[in-house]
Formats: C-alpha cells, sequence, structure tokens
C-alpha cells in the first residue's frame, strides 16, 4: 500500500499554533537556564508554570506543568529526592525548575540521576533570575499563541468562505481544507460516494472509509468520528455528517499526519459549518426543482407531451424516449431510492423523470436501462421499501402506465414483497392477491361450520368438498380421490349445504367456497 506523507510545517500548515516549549525557554538568554537532565525532550510543551515547595505537589498537578522549586522539604536523603522526580514524572509535568542559591548551592545529584533515568527535563534556574520571570515567559507565550490562534482561524474562517462562494464552491472549500491543515480532505454525498478529494491521491484514502462512512450514516446528522490507526505509518480522521435537522446531507473527512490540534479543530467545525450551509441551500433548491418535477410529470400522465418535452428539455435535458416503465415506490428510505435513481442516470447518461407524488416517488425510466435494473436491485436491499412496475410502453401512453404501476405496487405492499411487475400481476396467480385480512377473515367464517363439524363428528366435510370442487362436481371422480362410495359423498355434499345453508348448485357459491379452500390452505 503506498503511504502519502502529510507532514506538516509552519509554513504548509498556518492553522498550527507556535506551542510555548521547555526548548523555546531554556534559549530566552536572559532566563541564564541550564538543562541538568532529559534534554531530548524539550520539545514538551508547557501548559503553565506553577511554584511549590510540598514534598509531594503531585496531587495538586494536572500534567503539562513546568513545576518550580527550591527544594526546602527535600532533605538531605538521596532516596526521598529521587522519589520526589519519580512523582512528578508519574504526574506528567512537562518539566523540573529547581532554584539554586537558596536551600541548595546547586542541585543534588540523585536529583539529576533521577530525572535523568525517567527523561524529565531538569532546568537549573540561577538565583539572579526570580521564578517570577519564567512565569511571564510562559505567560506571555501563552498568550501571544492564543492571539495567534484566533487570528489564523478568523483567516482561516474567511478563506473557506471565500471558496464556498465562489464557481465551484465545495470543492474549492474542500481543497483549502486540505491546504489549511497540511493534510488530506474528502466530502461524501448522502450515498456515501466520494464527490471531491484533496489532494487528487486522496480519493483512494477516501474510498477506503466507505464502511465508516456507512457506519456513521446510522447516526443523526450531526455525528462524528475520530479514527486512529495503529500503524505509525498512517494518518488521524476524522468523519463528520453534515446536516441541520438530524438528517445527513453529506459527510467530511479531514486526515493528517498528527492528531488535530485546537486552532485545527475550529479549522475543520467552520468547513463543517458552511458545507452543512451550501448543502442546506442545495436542498431548498431541489425542492423547488421537486416541485417542478411533479408539475413536469403531472403533464405527462395527463398525456399533454408536447408541452411536457417543451418544458424539459431546458430543465431535464429531455424526456426519456420508449420503450419505458413507470416506477412507482412507497416506503422509507425513498430519498435513498431517489439518490441511486439519479446517480444511475448520471453514470450512463440515461433521460430520467423523477418527482414526489405526495408519500409516493414516480420514475420514468428507459426499460431495461440502469435505473430500472439498479432500482430492483436497490429495493431488495433497502428494508421499508415496496416498487410496483408497469410494463413497457411509451411516454405517451404514461398515464396508463402509471395505474398499472399502482397495481402492481398494490400487490406488493398486499403480499408484502419488495418488488412487483405488472405483467406477472398479468400472468400470475390470483390467490396472492386475496391474501389480505379482509379476505382471510371471510374465509375462516365461511368455512367455520365444516371444520367445527370434522372436530366433532366424522364425516370430513372439508376434504370432501375440495375433492368435489376439484373435480368440478363429477361425483365418481371425487370419490374415487376420497376412496368413498359415491353415495357418501352425496351425503357429505348435502351435509354441507345444510350446514352452510347454501346450495351447492349456485355457481357463485361453488366459485366463493373454492377461493376460500384455497385462500386458508388445502385441507
Amino acid at each position: 500500500m503506498t503511504v502519502h506523507s502529510t507532514a506538516k510545517s509552519a509554513a504548509q500548515n498556518p492553522a498550527a499554533p507556535t506551542t510555548v516549549t521547555l526548548s523555546a525557554l531554556v534559549g530566552i538568554p536572559g532566563l541564564h537556564l541550564t538543562v541538568l537532565a532529559g534534554e531530548q525532550q524539550l520539545g514538551r510543551p508547557v501548559r503553565w508554570v506553577h511554584t511549590s515547595e510540598l514534598d509531594d505537589p503531585a496531587p495538586y498537578l494536572e500534567g503539562g506543568e513546568l513545576l518550580l522549586t527550591t527544594g526546602l522539604k527535600l532533605g538531605r536523603s538521596k532516596e526521598k529526592q529521587r522519589s520526589y522526580v519519580h512523582r512528578l514524572a508519574d504526574a506528567g509535568v512537562a518539566g523540573l525548575g529547581f532554584g539554586v542559591g537558596l536551600t541548595y548551592g546547586e542541585v543534588p545529584a540523585a536529583l539529576v540521576e533521577a530525572a535523568a533515568e525517567r527523561e524529565l527535563p531538569l532546568i537549573e534556574v540561577p538565583q539572579p533570575t526570580p521564578f517570577i520571570a519564567l512565569s511571564k515567559a510562559v505567560t506571555a507565550a501563552l498568550a501571544a499563541e492564543q492571539y495567534q490562534a484566533v487570528t489564523t482561524s478568523f483567516e482561516a474562517q474567511e478563506e473557506l468562505t471565500r471558496a464556498a462562494l465562489g464557481k465551484d464552491g465545495t470543492g474549492a472549500l474542500v481543497r483549502r481544507l486540505a491546504g489549511r491543515l497540511g493534510g488530506w480532505a474528502a466530502l461524501y454525498d448522502t450515498s456515501g460516494a466520494v464527490v471531491v478529494a484533496a489532494p487528487d491521491w486522496a480519493a483512494r484514502r477516501a474510498n477506503r472509509l466507505r464502511p465508516e462512512v456507512d457506519r456513521l450514516r446510522s447516526r443523526p446528522a450531526p455525528s462524528s468520528a475520530a479514527l486512529q490507526n495503529a500503524q505509525k505509518d498512517q494518518d488521524y480522521v476524522v468523519l463528520q455528517s453534515l446536516g441541520a435537522d438530524r438528517r445527513a446531507r453529506g459527510f467530511l473527512a479531514v486526515g493528517t499526519e498528527d492528531r488535530l490540534t485546537p486552532t485545527e479543530r475550529y479549522v475543520v467545525n467552520a468547513a463543517v459549518a458552511l458545507l452543512t450551509l451550501t448543502l442546506e441551500r442545495s436542498r431548498d433548491l431541489r425542492r423547488a426543482e421537486e416541485r417542478m418535477r411533479t408539475a413536469l410529470l403531472r403533464l405527462v400522465l395527463a398525456g399533454e407531451i408536447a408541452t411536457a418535452r417543451e418544458v424539459a428539455g431546458p430543465l431535464l435535458g429531455g424526456l426519456p424516449e420508449g420503450p419505458v416503465r413507470v416506477l412507482l415506490a412507497e416506503g422509507e428510505p425513498l430519498s435513498d431510492l431517489g439518490d441511486l435513481a439519479e446517480q444511475a442516470a448520471t453514470r450512463t447518461g440515461e433521460p430520467l423523470l423523477l418527482a414526489p407524488e405526495g408519500e409516493r416517488l414516480v420514475m420514468l425510466a428507459p426499460d431495461g436501462g440502469s435505473v430500472h435494473t439498479d432500482c430492483l436491485a436497490a429495493v431488495q436491499e433497502l428494508e421499508g421499501l415496496s416498487l410496483g412496475i408497469s410494463a413497457p410502453t411509451t411516454p405517451e401512453a404514461a398515464g396508463a402506465a402509471f395505474g398499472q404501476a399502482e397495481r402492481a405496487l398494490a400487490v406488493a405492499l398486499r403480499s408484502g414483497r419488495r418488488s412487483v411487475d405488472h405483467d406477472e400481476v398479468g400472468t400470475g396467480s390470483l390467490l396472492p392477491l386475496l391474501a389480505d385480512e379482509a379476505v382471510l377473515a371471510f374465509a375462516d367464517a365461511l368455512l367455520r361450520p365444516l371444520r367445527e363439524h370434522d372436530r366433532t363428528s366424522r364425516g370430513d366435510l372439508e376434504a370432501s368438498l375440495h375433492a368435489w370442487l376439484s373435480h368440478h362436481g363429477q361425483w365418481d371422480a371425487a370419490a374415487v380421490d376420497l376412496g368413498v362410495h359415491r353415495h357418501t359423498l352425496r351425503y357429505r355434499m348435502r351435509r354441507v349445504e345444510e350446514l352452510l345453508g347454501r346450495s351447492l348448485d349456485d355457481t357463485d357459491v361453488r366459485m366463493e367456497l373454492w377461493l376460500a379452500l384455497r385462500t386458508r390452505g388445502e385441507p
């Protein structure tokens, strides 16, 4: 695997603040500081300067401090001095500054040895240098750092805003963001596909994050995830969903060599806000376009094809030509299916008329094209969606095809199937269409007298009725099938008529009984 470097320098990465380090503090000429141990750790950042003469100040430390002491409570015990250093190292101090000339004329050797063992920077502070001078130096540097961070953040926000308002808004913003961080950045659409990545090589890295983006899609927006690779040669990645109403409109990923600094996080947050505004604005435009598409669809379904073609030319680039199909979808997530259909149309250059119609989504697409086949595959994977598909037709007959798609969708919803083609409805069995609660209840009520009789008496009336109806009322054939005499079968059929209060000579009665038997299953 090719690893691309994302190393940052102050010139490449203006968002990175100038951190206050022990090395910078030691380098101030007027302080006259001397490093006695831990030289290799002078790059540690200093969060604060704290003075303490306690023999165990560790409980009062947060980590990252430069601790100053004159050793007033250390005493002469070498073991006590060594334990003192170990406690400070365990507490995570940035370094230890030891003032000489008061309690001690020089830094105790035991302190120097222990500090060297723990690689803890030990700095000798001469008597002419007051501890307050070190505090002032660090405070001034921290204030300068914070000022630089605020200034840099505002500059970055202004730069990103200008990029977002330009012609290539989102693409330019992502490129500027990657440059600001000295790393890479990528923008994904709602399906998790990479829309833009910067630099160009980052597209492959961004595509490998698709599983992480999919996991983030299941959480309400805005949400974020931080990915820290265990391998030392890879980057730190932050993923952020983009959206203002709990629904993600896209996703942003940024990768850097090191963890984001507070200033860098501010820059990323500014980019997230700008991208969210851009996508939300695009959503408003999309809603307006959806209303236009719906109006265009109604023209097509009303048979106003000439007018519809005139309108569709500048809006969609034209209408699909025959043979076409009408696809009608219902359920959730409709938006995902719509996005997939538009991506398929864009990928292949197919003309597509896609429009919401109430709580449903309507598509007029080429028969057998990518939109048609991709939607069929998608509804098998997207839980909660049902799809009805018309027979192949021409745009001029789209109104009739819409009715076919409606009937096919009704069958899909009633039978619990993901998709139903109108051709299946015309050539298949009628029985699946009857499997709703009302029909099942009717069948149960109609057959109940026979089933209650069969549970308490001899006669097998339900099985006898099924055999008689399946042989079209032929006594001998039905009797042979049942293994009884035809007179026995005649007696059973008279008993059926008595229990049901209906005549088996009535064709409608025979039809209802046959459908009831088939709907509830053969005995």
